[in-house]
């Protein structure tokens, strides 16, 4: 491996060494504004994850849930573009290591994937997840995302079949996006039984780290999923706290506290199974 997806790599290995799943936070760039949405990063970072997700916020997401899709019309009406996106992955970057961006192949393709992912690699991106991008349709996007050392994620989910898994798994790189449940983001008051066999199945095919969201908001759920997942995602919980909050620096508190509860979570669990 080469670029930043080997600090990717190095980062989930660290953890792994640590006896622990990797902390990783879904921001979506240009929410509640650019710079907010920047400081909220660093909340995040300053409380304990590992690994962020920028999210490039579209008017007509896959995976994404209504607590993201407010998101992500508050930062499109605030008029966010992709150089935002970039600058905030930037920010990223510099404070914990690169992260991989959470993205639409609409808007990419309409910027140009040769651009997009050369700026990615500049801004110090170590891939994208593309959770609308189907395998046997994304030859042209991984033959640049390798050019520029960026980790293509794919996402799979408790339908997939064994036979399935290994055809993304291979094709994929940096982990795989383990989704918890049928559905779309959004905190749950259980993760669900269906994750762990998932990952079980997934580990079958593939070398990669296995890294498992959609639905973990709280330490308690971070906890169960570290037993058995190589990272643990948080999204909506996040967005949520900063679309609660009454000004920005509550918000900031909050990111920043939230982030602190799903550290311990995930360190405290490993520890102790």
């Amino acid at each position: 491996m080469s670029g930043n997806i080997q600090l990717l790599a190095d980062t989930l290995e660290r953890a792994k060494s640590e006896d622990r799943a990797a902390l990783i936070a879904y921001l979506p760039a240009g929410f509640p504004t650019v710079d907010g949405g920047i400081d909220a990063v660093k909340a995040v970072i300053a409380g304990g994850a590992d690994v962020v997700e920028i999210g490039l916020p579209h008017s007509d997401p896959v995976l994404d849930g209504p607590v993201i899709q407010t998101a992500d019309g508050i930062a499109l009406r605030g008029g966010v573009k992709i150089a935002d996106v970039m600058r905030t992955v930037r920010v990223a970057h510099e404070e914990t290591g690169p992260g991989p961006g959470h993205d639409v192949l609409e808007p990419i393709d309409r910027y140009g994937v040769e651009r997009f992912t050369a700026e990615l690699a500049e801004a110090g991106g170590a891939g994208c997840i593309l959770p609308d991008l189907p395998v046997q349709e994304s030859a042209l996007w991984r033959e640049h995302a390798e050019k520029h050392g960026l980790a293509t994620v794919f996402v799979v989910a408790p339908s997939s079949k064994d036979e399935r898994l290994a055809t993304i798994t291979a094709a994929g790189s940096g982990f795989v996006y383990a989704a918890s449940l049928m559905g779309v983001t959004g905190t749950r008051e259980s993760v669900g039984a269906q994750a762990q066999d998932l990952v079980r199945r997934t580990r079958a095919t593939t070398g990669l780290p296995v890294c498992v969201g959609l639905g973990v908001s709280n330490a308690v759920q971070a906890k169960e999923v570290a037993v058995f997942a190589d990272g643990v995602i948080v999204g909506s919980a996040f967005v949520q706290r900063l679309l609660d909050a009454p000004d920005a620096a509550a918000g900031l508190d909050a990111v920043r506290a939230l982030a602190g509860e799903l550290a311990e979570g995930v360190r405290r669990d490993r520890a102790n199974n």
